[in-house]
Protein backbone atom coordinates (compact mmCIF):
# COMPACT_ATOMS: atom_id res chain seq x y z
CA UNK A 1 0.00 0.00 0.00
CA UNK A 2 1.30 3.44 -0.87
CA UNK A 3 1.14 6.11 1.81
CA UNK A 4 -1.27 8.04 -0.43
CA UNK A 5 -3.61 5.03 -0.50
CA UNK A 6 -3.56 4.85 3.28
CA UNK A 7 -4.33 8.57 3.63
CA UNK A 8 -7.15 8.35 1.08
CA UNK A 9 -8.81 5.28 2.62
CA UNK A 10 -8.72 6.75 6.14
CA UNK A 11 -9.99 10.15 4.95
CA UNK A 12 -12.88 8.68 2.94
CA UNK A 13 -13.84 6.30 5.75
CA UNK A 14 -13.91 9.19 8.21
CA UNK A 15 -16.05 11.33 5.90
CA UNK A 16 -18.51 8.48 5.27
CA UNK A 17 -18.73 7.43 8.92
CA UNK A 18 -18.52 10.77 10.71
CA UNK A 19 -19.28 13.45 8.12
CA UNK A 20 -22.29 15.74 7.94
CA UNK A 21 -24.81 15.71 5.08
CA UNK A 22 -26.05 18.71 3.10
CA UNK A 23 -29.14 16.84 1.88
CA UNK A 24 -32.20 19.08 1.92
CA UNK A 25 -30.11 22.24 2.37
CA UNK A 26 -29.67 25.11 -0.08
CA UNK A 27 -26.69 24.13 -2.26
CA UNK A 28 -25.30 25.54 -5.51
CA UNK A 29 -23.92 22.46 -7.35
CA UNK A 30 -26.22 20.35 -9.51
CA UNK A 31 -26.04 17.28 -11.71
CA UNK A 32 -26.36 17.24 -15.47
CA UNK A 33 -30.02 16.21 -15.15
CA UNK A 34 -30.72 19.28 -13.01
CA UNK A 35 -30.95 17.48 -9.65
CA UNK A 36 -29.22 19.18 -6.73
CA UNK A 37 -25.85 17.64 -5.87
CA UNK A 38 -25.70 16.99 -2.13
CA UNK A 39 -22.59 15.92 -0.24
CA UNK A 40 -21.38 14.29 2.94
CA UNK A 41 -18.44 16.29 4.23
CA UNK A 42 -15.82 16.92 6.87
CA UNK A 43 -14.50 20.34 7.84
CA UNK A 44 -10.79 21.06 8.16
CA UNK A 45 -9.04 17.97 6.80
CA UNK A 46 -5.23 18.13 6.94
CA UNK A 47 -3.04 15.55 5.20
CA UNK A 48 0.77 15.49 5.21
CA UNK A 49 2.97 13.86 2.57
CA UNK A 50 6.74 13.49 2.96
CA UNK A 51 7.86 13.73 -0.66
CA UNK A 52 11.41 12.76 0.28
CA UNK A 53 10.12 9.28 1.16
CA UNK A 54 7.74 8.51 -1.70
CA UNK A 55 5.65 10.12 -4.38
CA UNK A 56 2.02 10.40 -3.23
CA UNK A 57 0.24 8.74 -6.16
CA UNK A 58 -2.52 6.39 -5.09
CA UNK A 59 -2.73 2.90 -6.56
CA UNK A 60 -6.45 2.35 -5.86
CA UNK A 61 -6.90 3.75 -9.36
CA UNK A 62 -4.41 5.40 -11.74
CA UNK A 63 -3.67 9.09 -11.79
CA UNK A 64 -2.78 10.53 -15.20
CA UNK A 65 0.51 12.14 -14.24
CA UNK A 66 1.06 13.84 -17.60
CA UNK A 67 -2.45 15.30 -17.62
CA UNK A 68 -2.24 16.63 -14.07
CA UNK A 69 1.24 18.03 -14.80
CA UNK A 70 -0.09 19.67 -17.94
CA UNK A 71 -2.83 21.35 -15.89
CA UNK A 72 -0.47 22.64 -13.18
CA UNK A 73 1.86 24.01 -15.87
CA UNK A 74 -1.17 25.61 -17.58
CA UNK A 75 -1.77 27.57 -14.37
CA UNK A 76 1.73 28.16 -13.00
CA UNK A 77 3.92 28.22 -16.12
CA UNK A 78 1.71 29.28 -19.03
CA UNK A 79 -0.37 31.38 -16.61
CA UNK A 80 -3.31 30.84 -18.92
CA UNK A 81 -7.05 31.07 -18.36
CA UNK A 82 -7.95 29.65 -21.77
CA UNK A 83 -8.73 25.97 -22.27
CA UNK A 84 -7.23 26.12 -25.76
CA UNK A 85 -3.83 26.13 -24.02
CA UNK A 86 -4.72 22.96 -22.09
CA UNK A 87 -4.40 19.45 -23.51
CA UNK A 88 -7.51 18.07 -21.79
CA UNK A 89 -11.21 18.84 -21.42
CA UNK A 90 -11.26 19.20 -17.62
CA UNK A 91 -12.32 22.84 -17.70
CA UNK A 92 -14.71 22.74 -20.65
CA UNK A 93 -17.83 23.13 -18.47
CA UNK A 94 -16.58 26.47 -17.13
CA UNK A 95 -15.25 27.98 -20.37
CA UNK A 96 -17.04 30.52 -22.55
CA UNK A 97 -17.32 30.41 -26.34
CA UNK A 98 -13.77 31.76 -26.69
CA UNK A 99 -12.33 29.18 -24.28
CA UNK A 100 -11.80 31.59 -21.38
CA UNK A 101 -12.62 30.73 -17.76
CA UNK A 102 -12.50 34.41 -16.84
CA UNK A 103 -10.06 36.09 -14.48
CA UNK A 104 -9.35 32.83 -12.69
CA UNK A 105 -6.39 30.56 -11.95
CA UNK A 106 -3.65 31.24 -14.54
CA UNK A 107 -4.89 34.79 -15.13
CA UNK A 108 -4.17 35.65 -11.50
CA UNK A 109 -0.69 34.15 -11.77
CA UNK A 110 0.03 36.38 -14.77
CA UNK A 111 -0.78 39.66 -13.02
CA UNK A 112 2.38 41.61 -12.21
CA UNK A 113 2.82 43.33 -8.85
CA UNK A 114 5.25 45.99 -7.74
CA UNK A 115 7.90 44.93 -5.20
CA UNK A 116 10.98 46.67 -3.86
CA UNK A 117 13.02 44.44 -6.16
CA UNK A 118 10.93 45.35 -9.22
CA UNK A 119 7.79 44.20 -11.01
CA UNK A 120 7.03 40.47 -10.92
CA UNK A 121 4.08 38.11 -11.04
CA UNK A 122 3.47 35.70 -8.16
CA UNK A 123 5.30 32.75 -9.70
CA UNK A 124 8.41 34.76 -10.51
CA UNK A 125 8.32 36.24 -7.00
CA UNK A 126 8.38 32.74 -5.49
CA UNK A 127 11.28 31.68 -7.71
CA UNK A 128 13.14 34.92 -6.90
CA UNK A 129 12.74 34.44 -3.15
CA UNK A 130 13.74 30.78 -3.23
CA UNK A 131 16.99 31.91 -4.85
CA UNK A 132 17.66 35.12 -2.92
CA UNK A 133 15.64 34.89 0.33
CA UNK A 134 15.06 31.18 0.98
CA UNK A 135 14.39 31.62 4.70
CA UNK A 136 11.73 34.25 4.13
CA UNK A 137 8.39 33.46 5.78
CA UNK A 138 6.60 35.40 3.03
CA UNK A 139 7.02 33.05 0.07
CA UNK A 140 3.46 32.45 -0.98
CA UNK A 141 0.83 32.82 -3.70
CA UNK A 142 -2.88 33.60 -3.48
CA UNK A 143 -5.28 33.61 -6.43
CA UNK A 144 -8.51 34.23 -4.48
CA UNK A 145 -8.69 37.87 -5.55
CA UNK A 146 -11.96 39.27 -4.23
CA UNK A 147 -12.09 42.20 -6.65
CA UNK A 148 -12.04 39.77 -9.61
CA UNK A 149 -14.41 37.07 -8.33
CA UNK A 150 -17.34 38.45 -10.33
CA UNK A 151 -15.31 37.86 -13.51
CA UNK A 152 -14.34 34.26 -12.68
CA UNK A 153 -16.38 31.42 -14.19
CA UNK A 154 -15.37 29.31 -11.19
CA UNK A 155 -13.98 30.55 -7.89
CA UNK A 156 -10.54 28.99 -7.21
CA UNK A 157 -10.73 25.78 -5.16
CA UNK A 158 -6.98 25.35 -4.57
CA UNK A 159 -6.22 29.00 -3.98
CA UNK A 160 -3.00 29.41 -2.01
CA UNK A 161 0.47 27.92 -1.72
CA UNK A 162 2.89 28.78 1.06
CA UNK A 163 6.50 27.71 0.62
CA UNK A 164 8.83 27.20 3.57
CA UNK A 165 12.49 26.23 3.54
CA UNK A 166 14.18 24.12 6.23
CA UNK A 167 17.52 22.37 6.57
CA UNK A 168 18.40 18.88 7.80
CA UNK A 169 21.32 18.56 10.24
CA UNK A 170 24.54 17.60 8.52
CA UNK A 171 23.24 18.25 4.99
CA UNK A 172 24.20 21.13 2.73
CA UNK A 173 21.12 21.33 0.53
CA UNK A 174 18.09 23.19 1.79
CA UNK A 175 14.70 21.47 1.92
CA UNK A 176 11.63 22.94 0.20
CA UNK A 177 8.24 22.36 1.83
CA UNK A 178 4.80 23.63 0.87
CA UNK A 179 1.28 24.07 2.21
CA UNK A 180 -1.60 23.86 -0.26
CA UNK A 181 -4.77 25.58 0.96
CA UNK A 182 -8.02 24.48 -0.62
CA UNK A 183 -11.44 25.92 0.25
CA UNK A 184 -13.34 22.97 -1.23
CA UNK A 185 -12.59 19.58 -2.75
CA UNK A 186 -14.55 16.89 -4.55
CA UNK A 187 -12.66 14.00 -2.97
CA UNK A 188 -13.35 11.33 -5.59
CA UNK A 189 -12.56 13.34 -8.71
CA UNK A 190 -9.90 15.75 -7.46
CA UNK A 191 -8.13 14.71 -4.25
CA UNK A 192 -5.20 12.65 -5.45
CA UNK A 193 -5.10 14.64 -8.69
CA UNK A 194 -4.41 17.86 -6.77
CA UNK A 195 -1.98 16.14 -4.40
CA UNK A 196 0.06 14.74 -7.30
CA UNK A 197 0.17 17.96 -9.30
CA UNK A 198 1.30 20.09 -6.36
CA UNK A 199 3.81 17.40 -5.40
CA UNK A 200 5.19 17.66 -8.95
CA UNK A 201 5.26 21.46 -8.62
CA UNK A 202 7.26 21.22 -5.37
CA UNK A 203 9.70 18.81 -7.02
CA UNK A 204 10.13 21.22 -9.95
CA UNK A 205 10.66 24.26 -7.75
CA UNK A 206 13.12 22.34 -5.56
CA UNK A 207 15.11 21.16 -8.58
CA UNK A 208 15.43 24.59 -10.21
CA UNK A 209 16.32 26.13 -6.82
CA UNK A 210 18.97 23.45 -6.10
CA UNK A 211 17.07 22.19 -3.07
CA UNK A 212 15.78 18.87 -1.80
CA UNK A 213 12.05 18.28 -1.69
CA UNK A 214 10.40 17.97 1.71
CA UNK A 215 6.79 17.91 2.92
CA UNK A 216 3.56 18.81 1.16
CA UNK A 217 0.80 19.69 3.62
CA UNK A 218 -2.71 19.70 2.14
CA UNK A 219 -5.34 21.68 4.02
CA UNK A 220 -8.96 21.21 2.86
CA UNK A 221 -11.64 23.40 4.43
CA UNK A 222 -14.60 21.46 2.96
CA UNK A 223 -13.67 17.87 2.06
CA UNK A 224 -16.74 16.30 0.51
CA UNK A 225 -18.04 13.22 -1.25
CA UNK A 226 -21.03 13.80 -3.54
CA UNK A 227 -24.14 11.69 -3.03
CA UNK A 228 -23.83 9.96 -6.41
CA UNK A 229 -20.14 9.22 -5.71
CA UNK A 230 -20.70 7.34 -2.44
CA UNK A 231 -21.04 3.83 -3.99
CA UNK A 232 -17.97 4.47 -6.16
CA UNK A 233 -15.90 5.59 -3.17
CA UNK A 234 -16.99 2.61 -1.07
CA UNK A 235 -15.98 0.21 -3.84
CA UNK A 236 -12.72 2.03 -4.46
CA UNK A 237 -11.48 2.03 -0.85
CA UNK A 238 -12.15 -1.73 -0.62
CA UNK A 239 -9.73 -2.48 -3.48
CA UNK A 240 -6.28 -4.08 -3.18
CA UNK A 241 -3.37 -1.64 -3.05
CA UNK A 242 0.18 -1.62 -4.39
CA UNK A 243 3.54 0.01 -3.53
CA UNK A 244 4.03 3.67 -4.38
CA UNK A 245 5.62 4.48 -7.74
CA UNK A 246 8.84 6.45 -8.14
CA UNK A 247 8.76 9.91 -9.69
CA UNK A 248 11.19 10.61 -12.53
CA UNK A 249 11.74 14.31 -13.15
CA UNK A 250 14.06 15.22 -15.99
CA UNK A 251 17.28 16.20 -14.16
CA UNK A 252 18.50 18.25 -17.13
CA UNK A 253 15.85 20.94 -16.63
CA UNK A 254 17.12 23.80 -14.47
CA UNK A 255 14.62 26.49 -15.53
CA UNK A 256 11.02 26.15 -14.37
CA UNK A 257 9.75 27.61 -17.65
CA UNK A 258 11.47 24.86 -19.62
CA UNK A 259 9.54 21.99 -18.05
CA UNK A 260 6.94 20.11 -20.11
CA UNK A 261 4.63 17.25 -19.19
CA UNK A 262 7.08 14.92 -20.94
CA UNK A 263 9.67 15.70 -18.24
CA UNK A 264 7.59 13.81 -15.68
CA UNK A 265 7.06 10.04 -15.41
CA UNK A 266 5.92 7.56 -12.78
CA UNK A 267 8.10 4.46 -12.73
CA UNK A 268 6.95 1.05 -11.47
CA UNK A 269 3.39 2.31 -11.22
CA UNK A 270 1.01 -0.61 -10.66
CA UNK A 271 -2.65 0.27 -10.03
CA UNK A 272 -6.17 -1.05 -9.89
CA UNK A 273 -8.44 -0.18 -12.87
CA UNK A 274 -9.64 3.33 -13.61
CA UNK A 275 -13.16 4.29 -12.52
CA UNK A 276 -15.00 5.39 -15.63
CA UNK A 277 -18.00 7.63 -16.22
CA UNK A 278 -17.82 9.47 -12.90
CA UNK A 279 -20.63 12.04 -12.83
CA UNK A 280 -19.35 15.59 -12.26
CA UNK A 281 -21.39 18.20 -10.39
CA UNK A 282 -21.19 21.77 -11.70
Amino acid sequence: MSYADDVFVKMCSDILENGTSTEGEKVRPHWEDGALAYTIKQFGVVNRYDLSKEFPAMTLRPVGIKSCTDEILWIWQKKSNNIKDLNSHIWDSWADADGSIGKAYGYQMSVKHQYKEGEMDQVDRVLYDLKHNPYSRRIMTNIYTFSDLHEMNLYPCAYSMTFNVTKKPGQEKLVLNGILNQRSQDILTANNWNVCQYAVLLHMFAQVSDMQVGELVHVIADAHIYDRHIPLVKEMISRPTHPAPKLWLNPEVKNFYAFTADDVKLENYVTEPQIKNIPVAV
